[in-house]
């Protein structure tokens, strides 16, 4: 059965976002809810007896879960797609600097991170770092909730332009963290706070977080705020949907999977343009007892649906918008379409989800970015290519995308898991 629109709730979105400052604790979040409902990890580098019961993989910020019961080999795949990685301001390899008395870190922008919004904020540092251990290396998970780091605002008498100013990301993005002539050990600093020895740090994946709450805001509190909606809301919805699923999988084996990287392209050893998901679901067949044909008519039967979040329409900016797609706040999941195949969707994956909608009662709309706008992209094009499986491009409706904080409706958080769950559950065939 599909989920309750009471499982998912936008209280446990912004739980799961606050718990969740970098693509490494969405997994470890994610990955603590599913060992609490009988999910094992499974490690890559050895071999799967079986694949069958509930289990889940790690690779660095992706994670892929999945939960198979007797299924025959050819069974297909229903599979949900997000991504844990959201823009924002980066550790630089060589950050201590120090200019006109200021102690500073310095930072890149990651991804399309709208900089103006990073400014003026107190900032965390979550992330991991790779330590030595012996003649061996561990990785470290850091995260530290305290406001160390601001990156200010030019004062308005200093700019050229009182309307705004335009940030060059290599000088004005660096951060405030100290005062005094002489750069201080940001390194030495962090691996102190995670319980490490700064001289055995060997390599770092470190990056800020804002450390305001994630909220329930507007005068019914029937609006969330918080950082990083894009994507974590599809990795709260889809998670929520997916343990709904596990009990009653249909006529398929439900899939939950996290790409890292999809900010900057997905071309790594974790992201959607990576082997990760078609080397699980073949390993995965594999267990079942199957080859590679069956493993090949398993994905000709199957269905992506690559969740991220949608534009709503902004009251202040309407024009920016395709005047006959409006999209509102509350109104539903979002189907993604774009004739360049920015989005994936085609009318068979279409269908699959608007099926979904109708079987889970929440309403369905449908986006289309204006044509004279370049348009962003998804998981969903690469995930397509690289298994040659259906794939629906979805989301769920929200203002301020890339900013360091977004907006979006409570409602839309059930409304979203819901469709997902039904997606993850479709009808078996009498």
């Amino acid at each position: 059965m599909p989920v309750s629109l009471t499982a998912a709730t936008a209280s446990g979105l912004c739980a799961f976002i606050d718990a969740s400052p970098s693509p490494f604790h969405v997994c470890a979040t994610v990955a603590e809810e599913l060992v609490a409902n009988g999910f094992t990890p499974l490690p890559e580098a050895r071999a799967w007896d079986s694949a069958g019961g509930k289990h889940f993989v790690v690779r660095g910020g992706s994670l892929i879960a999945w939960a198979d019961y007797d299924a025959a080999p050819t069974d297909p795949f229903r599979v949900v797609g997000a991504h844990t990685d959201s823009p924002n301001l980066r550790v630089k390899q060589h950050p201590d600097l120090a200019a006109a008395g200021w102690q500073l870190v310095g930072l890149e922008p990651y991804g399309g991170a709208w900089l103006n919004s990073w400014l003026d904020r107190e900032l965390g540092i979550s992330g991991r770092l790779s330590v030595r251990d012996g003649a061996k290396m561990r990785d470290v998970l850091v995260r530290i909730d305290e406001p160390i780091l601001r990156v200010p605002q030019l004062a308005i008498h200093l700019s050229e332009d009182r309307r705004g100013v335009t940030l060059d990301p290599q000088r004005h993005v660096n951060a405030i963290w100290g005062t005094g002539d002489s750069p201080a050990s940001f390194l030495d600093f962090v691996a102190e706070r995670a319980g490490a020895d700064g001289a055995d740090v060997l390599g770092w994946e470190l990056m800020t977080h804002d450390l305001a709450a994630s909220t329930l805001v507007g005068r019914d509190n029937d609006l969330v705020s918080a950082p990083r909606l894009d994507n974590q809301g599809t990795c709260y919805a889809g998670l929520q949907a997916f343990l709904a699923a596990i009990d009653d999988p249909g006529a398929a084996t439900p899939v939950l999977v996290m790409f890292d990287h999809e900010e900057v392209g997905s071309q790594s050893d974790r992201g959607a343009q990576s082997d990760l998901l078609p080397a699980v679901l073949e390993r995965i067949v594999l267990a079942r007892g199957g080859g590679r044909a069956d493993y090949l008519a398993a994905l000709a039967g199957s269905v992506v649906a690559s969740g991220d979040m949608a534009h709503a329409t902004h009251p202040n900016y309407p024009d920016r918008h395709e005047p006959a797609h409006r999209i509102e706040v509350g109104g539903g999941p979002v189907l993604k379409v774009n004739q360049n195949l920015r989005y994936a969707t085609d009318a068979a994956g279409a269908g699959a989800f608007a099926l979904a909608c109708a079987q889970a009662g929440v309403p369905l709309q449908r986006y289309v970015h204006r044509a004279d706008l370049p348009c962003g992209s998804t998981i969903g094009p690469m995930t397509a290519a690289r298994t040659g499986i259906t794939t629906v491009d979805i989301g769920a409706p929200q203002l301020a995308m890339h900013s360091c904080r977004e907006l979006m409706g409570a409602a839309d958080v059930p409304a979203y898991a819901a469709a997902l769950a039904a997606f993850l559950t479709p009808a078996i065939e009498e």
